[in-house]
């Protein structure tokens, strides 16, 4: 994938839950579990990501 990625995590995330992490690299954004960061993420484009989003956050 992409090494150069600088990942964010959630400001929502803690030590004892579900930990998140979003990056970019200009092209698309991707999300990952910050406890396996060498496991699988999701990438997403543009309209994607905001459909993705909407839908965690019920507004879809």
């Amino acid at each position: 994938m992409h090494s150069r990625m600088v990942w964010r995590k959630s400001s929502h995330s803690t030590q004892e839950s579900a930990c998140v992490e979003v990056a970019s690299t200009g092209r698309f954004l991707a999300t990952r579990d910050s406890k396996r960061a060498d496991g699988p993420r999701l990438e997403f484009r543009g309209t994607a990501w905001h459909a993705f989003t909407g839908a965690v956050r019920g507004r879809r």
